[in-house]
């Protein structure tokens, strides 16, 4: 079916991407003093080989106060430049468009690792720069009662961190990624300051909604100067949460953005408090596509839809119905890593495997032409006829 939208192309600016499928932004903690390793590799290499338009690398930080904790990627100094470049290198190779997600956790730095235990981390001689890795934020207002203050910044302070975005977002481009996302979602520095609860600044950068705003606006300028005009620039946000920021406000912003040459909105929730606006509700699947589609239609830009993304049928209808441009699979991709593929197939997709390398396209189509593996009831017919259908192909694999 030639028809499908998940599998046909979509250029934003000068970048194709062959499908609308997204790899987005999931944290691995594996990186060793901000530099990336050979799991980096693996991970985003097996997402890139699994058919995916576009993977993102993870949140990677702009300066060392913004690491959320440790093992968080790095790109405050041009050192990391290089080792970075084979993480775009490689997923490039694959024909996927590289990306990369530009953050600072802010208030929430310097915590523990999920699997062990949420909550501030506490200091052991293993970090050599303890102090130096002060979490800091617009105000001086912890994320919750577990939580210390953070420190408030000064207001240069924030014009050095506009800066700092800027230069990552070189130093992104540096090393050969495509595509950029600002993380300002999930109660991390930026979201903090777009929230009332969080930013009690009385400057420039606090205060009215535009106040609250100028951090973000200024970020986008300054990364946009930096990085090339005809590379994508994507914005995560939180579109809605529990703490005086919605749907409505996140519009407005992403309406200004769109001006500041941001391309496409990751639309999220939650993160300014431990209690996420979701809770309470029934999380089923397209519980987030809602967001994608309200800022979709009142702000006119590209969105990118997540949460609980789990098929192909239902990726497709979500684009059919305009709720979105792009469609983010997250954890089932990490259950599944060739999910394009195997939506390809069960969708009846032309040339379900054209976006895999041939290493696995090749062997897996001889199979597709026997009809082995695509339809729920052919494994009968392979007990029925026994070696003779596919024997040829057996013996080359001997």
């Amino acid at each position: 079916m030639s028809d499908i939208q998940l599998f046909s192309p979509v250029s934003i600016r000068d970048v194709t991407l062959r499908n609308r499928i997204v790899v987005p932004p999931m944290h691995q903690y594996s990186a060793v003093k901000g530099f990336p390793t050979d799991w980096h590799l693996m991970n985003a290499g097996k997402f890139a080989a699994g058919g995916a338009g576009l993977v993102i690398v993870e949140s990677t930080k702009v300066e060392r106060r913004g690491c959320g904790t440790v093992g968080d990627l790095g790109i405050w100094d041009d050192c990391f430049i290089e080792p970075l470049r084979r993480l775009a290198t490689f997923i490039r190779q694959q024909n996927a468009v590289a990306g990369i997600q530009l953050g600072h956790s802010g208030r929430k730095a310097r915590a523990n690792r999920p699997w062990e235990g949420d909550g501030p981390l506490q200091r052991t001689t293993e970090i050599d720069d303890w102090d130096a890795w002060t979490p800091v934020a617009p105000s001086a207002i912890a994320h919750s009662e577990k939580w210390p203050a953070p420190r408030a910044l000064e207001t240069q302070e924030v014009k050095d961190l506009v800066e700092a975005w800027g230069q990552a977002a070189r130093r992104a481009d540096a090393a050969g990624f495509d595509a950029l996302e600002l993380h300002g979602a999930h109660g991390y520095l930026v979201h903090e300051f777009l929230s009332e609860r969080s930013n009690q600044r009385t400057d420039s950068y606090g205060g009215s909604e535009a106040n609250r705003m100028r951090f973000l606006i200024e970020v986008a300028e300054a990364v946009r100067q930096h990085w090339p005009a005809g590379k994508p620039l994507f914005v995560r946000l939180s579109v809605e949460d529990n703490a005086g920021w919605g749907p409505e406000q996140s519009a407005k912003l992403a309406a200004i953005l769109k001006t500041r040459g941001v391309d496409v909105i990751d639309c999220s929730s939650g993160g300014i408090t431990d209690v996420a606006p979701i809770l309470g509700k029934e999380i089923k699947y397209n519980y987030q596509v809602p967001l994608a589609d309200y800022v979709r239609r009142h702000a006119d830009i590209m969105t990118m839809a997540v949460g609980l993304i789990i098929h192909g049928d239902q990726a497709e209808q979500i684009l059919q119905n305009g709720q979105a441009d792009l469609i983010a699979v997250g954890r089932e991709i990490l259950n599944n890593p060739n999910w394009p593929m195997d939506a390809a197939l069960k969708m009846g997709a032309d040339g379900p495997f054209r976006n895999v390398p041939p290493q696995f396209g090749y062997w897996l189509g001889t199979r597709d032409k026997r009809g082995f593996g695509t339809k729920p009831s052919t494994w009968q017919v392979g007990l029925d006829v026994g070696m003779d259908v596919g024997h040829e192909e057996t013996r080359k694999l001997l």
